[in-house]
């Protein structure tokens, strides 16, 4: 089976965050003490991916590539793909066509920050399924917003339903998408809405009417945050800073994770720390180094 590749969509234009995103990139904003992409980021890390697709628009590809380089300071390999026009959800898998050659993908948005201790198991389960496809729920006060789950009554999904009038459960789908090499020609066979995108919603009943569609749930112990509005922003740095500050660990950190995970060495870690050496995450990376 050839191995999963992972894609960040970090395109659009961010216009419920105007006027901060006028200048920059949604995903280029800090959450607490990293950019905003670091955590999705970390997530397909977490997930054992080495190879990933990182879509952004035309002329926020420079800012990221500053940023984030070609990942060889973590032991990763970045591909760079334009997004001409942001035309939906799905158009991810149309440009990352040639990227994936048939393989496996774990997307995530560039705007999702998720945690949770179980995290690593959940997105392993997704992986071993190879065929077919697995989005994650999770549990929300407001799922009108949202595309919402229906379950049947043995706790299968029976169809995915995007901002329902009367939300047939809590649970939200989340901005994390694993999907097998199918995708891309299952999303060039799909219509624009009538808002003209590609819905990914769309793409994921194609895999539901073959019966190939799984939803793991996210429970209690895993927080899911949507960045996308100025007070859901803040609330998430609010989050890290408040957990960093009580476990003294750091969030959403891809030096860590390529430290633990040996993708880079001892010595790796040191230089890097050295490039934050006048602040906390600095010498965060120096004790992980020196333990």
């Amino acid at each position: 089976m050839t191995e999963r590749k992972g894609i960040i969509l970090a395109g659009g234009s961010g216009t419920r965050l105007y006027p901060i995103t006028m200048g920059v990139s949604k995903q280029l904003l800090p959450v607490y003490d990293k950019p905003m992409i670091y955590y999705p980021l970390s997530v397909l890390m977490l997930a054992d991916i080495r190879e990933i697709a990182i879509i952004t628009t035309p002329e926020d590809q420079a800012q990221f590539q500053r940023l984030l380089g070609d990942g060889s300071q973590w032991g990763l390999r970045f591909t760079w793909i334009v997004q001409p026009r942001p035309e939906g959800l799905a158009q991810a898998y149309l440009l990352a066509a040639d990227f994936l050659d048939g393989a496996s993908s774990l997307m995530v948005l560039g705007d999702n920050i998720f945690f949770g201790h179980g995290l690593p198991d959940l997105l392993r389960r997704a992986d071993a399924r190879g065929a077919g496809g697995t989005v994650f729920g999770y549990r929300v006060a407001d799922p009108e917003r949202y595309g919402v789950v229906d379950f049947d009554t043995d706790g299968a999904v029976r169809g995915i339903i995007e901002k329902p009038a009367i939300p047939p459960s809590n649970y939200a789908v989340t901005g994390l998408y694993a999907l097998d090499g199918t995708a891309p020609e299952r999303a060039a066979g799909i219509r624009p809405s009538a808002r003209g995108e590609l819905e990914i919603t769309t793409l994921l009943e194609l895999y539901l009417q073959d019966g190939a569609l799984t939803v793991e749930t996210m429970g209690r112990g895993y927080a899911w945050l949507d960045t996308g509005t100025h007070e859901s922003l803040l609330d998430a740095g609010n989050f890290v800073r408040t957990l960093e500050a009580r476990q003294g660990l750091q969030m959403g950190s891809p030096d860590e994770i390529a430290f633990i995970q040996g993708w880079i060495t001892r010595g790796d870690l040191e230089a890097r720390a050295q490039i934050f050496g006048k602040n906390a995450y600095g010498s965060y990376l120096n004790q992980l180094a020196t333990d």
